[in-house]
């Protein structure tokens, strides 16, 4: 293919979107709503889609990659938000040494797991 790709946005879903939609914004994403049910959140070169929509089957087995600079510095931002005391469900986990990199892990209010890590290589 010789059309160049400018962006990759997934779509995820919320087990309650109103509580999404504050989570994000904490996060430090910008919201901009397309739909009643449906918004794009972005922060610098990155989106995602959030959707009113919810499939526990489908939750459950999300998960997103978010390469970062520098792992430690950005769990220390991550952990001093109380985002586990806003928000119940909010899971946190410190960051991991893994033979390909570090990350560490954020379990958003429906389930979704995201990975925030940076690359030895």
């Amino acid at each position: 293919m010789n059309q160049q790709i400018k962006s990759i946005r997934p779509f995820i879903g919320a087990k309650n979107f109103t509580v999404s939609r504050e989570f994000y914004k904490d996060l430090g994403f910008e919201e901009n709503i397309l739909q009643s049910n449906l918004s794009v959140f972005k922060k610098e070169n990155f989106a995602f889609y959030l959707q009113d929509y919810y499939a526990k089957e489908w939750i459950d087995n999300t998960m997103i990659f978010v390469e970062v600079e520098n792992t430690d510095d950005f769990w220390k931002e991550l952990s001093s938000m109380n985002l586990q005391r806003k928000y119940s469900d909010v899971k946190l986990v410190p960051v991991r040494i893994m033979d390909w990199g570090k990350e560490c892990f954020l379990h958003d209010p429906s389930g979704i797991l995201w990975h925030f890590g940076e690359f030895f290589i």
